[in-house]
């Protein structure tokens, strides 16, 4: 292999595992390298607050690149590998282990980390974050013999985590610091269907509330509220969201700006250094941005590595994501588009399906349990395909008509 082009991926996660596959596969000469800090081939995270809580899937029942593995695509997995510096100059990384690996490109796909809260460190007692396989067996171990449950943030992990507790039989409480679930990612049709949900299951919803202050160092966990509840529990689980894990770049005096900055080729302040992925913030329509999910990490990643492999493709990326939740599969596409028009189409059931317009063209959607119209969506705003309001509105209106229109 002497000679020929050496490409390291550091992050085991979906944009570093996609990155590494694309690049093998735009340069099969190349030799392509997944450095992981886990102990084991990439798997997919969202099972960790679903599926696996539930004990219904483990993570090796999902890895990312397929049964036969990284190996299956030619890529060399190298576990617990910690990368602890970038030497851009001489183009090598340096591992925690002391070894010293030659590069002649690097992505980058370090993800995010989870962001802590003051009063509920990482390390406390009866203290939960949930990011890695490591983390969701220790909580699926911990829930069994759990009565009373706090969870923090009514965001989409901490709304999948209250669901998982609730099948189970725990009692759960959510603390939410905005005056409504999913305010991030949700509008409040959608939103007000899930909070009702949950509490159709039980759950205890407190919205504008957050922890003032918290003691785990007794026989339960005591939290007192923001709007002065002291409230107990056996085991708290902390979901406020991630920031970017762009410490390493940053050390590397590469383009950092609450994220790894890089162009719309993926590539960031030096040339022969690309990322991708939750860490990353890129060109989007309406300025630099960065998101955080699981298609957006895939599709960039991939883009990442084949043009680390020698390629000049451009990322334009509609964003997605999804969340289950009892048996609600939560799904939005699209971009938030400032005065957007939102347009309801009445489905029954424990349907929903909610529309943003702008400019007579669809720009996002919002929708539970229509898996089959997301798909259409997604494409009807790809081709920004004019659109009718009145017919979005009309469930007896195929969107897939629309699209062949």
């Amino acid at each position: 292999m002497t000679g020929l082009p050496s490409i390291i991926v550091i992050g085991g996660g979906p944009a570093g595992t996609f990155a590494a596959i694309a690049a093998k596969k735009q340069n099969p000469d190349a030799r392509v390298l997944l450095l992981t800090e886990e102990p084991c081939e990439p798997y997919e995270k969202p099972p960790l607050s679903k599926g696996v809580l539930a004990g219904k899937v483990l993570p090796a029942d999902a890895p990312i690149a397929g049964p036969g593995g990284l190996a299956s695509h030619g890529v060399d997995l190298q576990p617990h590998a910690r990368c602890v510096a970038i030497d851009r100059a001489a183009r090598a990384v340096t591992l925690e282990d002391g070894r010293r690996l030659p590069y002649s490109t690097l992505v980058i796909a370090t993800g995010s980390l989870v962001r802590e809260l003051p009063h509920l460190p990482l390390g406390m007692p009866r203290v939960h974050y949930l990011r890695t396989e490591a983390d969701a067996h220790r909580l699926k171990a911990t829930l069994r013999d759990t009565r009373r449950l706090i969870v923090v943030g009514a965001g989409l992990i901490g709304l999948e985590v209250a669901a998982s507790a609730a099948e189970l039989g725990v009692s759960t409480t959510v603390l939410e610091v905005a005056p409504r679930i999913l305010a991030r990612v949700c509008g409040e049709e959608i939103g007000a269907l899930v909070a009702a949900a949950h509490r159709a299951h039980g759950v205890d919803l407190r919205l504008e509330c957050a922890v003032a202050s918290a003691r785990t160092d007794g026989p339960q966990a005591e939290v007192v509220t923001t709007t002065g509840a002291s409230l107990a529990a056996d085991v708290i689980v902390v979901g406020t969201g991630v920031v970017p894990n762009d410490r390493l770049a940053a050390a590397a005096r590469l383009a950092v700006d609450e994220g790894i900055v890089v162009d719309e080729y993926c590539r960031t302040s030096d040339a022969a250094v690309f990322a991708a992925g939750d860490a990353v913030r890129f060109p989007g329509p309406h300025g630099p941005v960065r998101l955080e999910n699981w298609r957006h990490a895939q599709d960039q990643g991939m883009v990442a590595g084949r043009n680390a492999a020698g390629a000049s493709d451009a990322y334009r990326a509609i964003p997605s994501f999804w969340s289950e939740q009892y048996d609600l599969y939560i799904q939005g596409v699209g971009w938030s588009a400032a005065g957007a028009a939102r347009v309801v189409r009445p489905l029954a059931g424990n349907a929903a399906l909610t529309f943003d317009v702008s400019g007579g063209r669809l720009v996002g959607a919002l929708g539970i349990n229509v898996q089959r119209d997301i798909g259409v969506i997604r494409r009807l705003i790809e081709r920004a395909v004019p659109i009718d309001p009145a017919a979005l509105a009309d469930p007896g209106q195929p969107l897939a008509a629309m699209l062949r229109r």
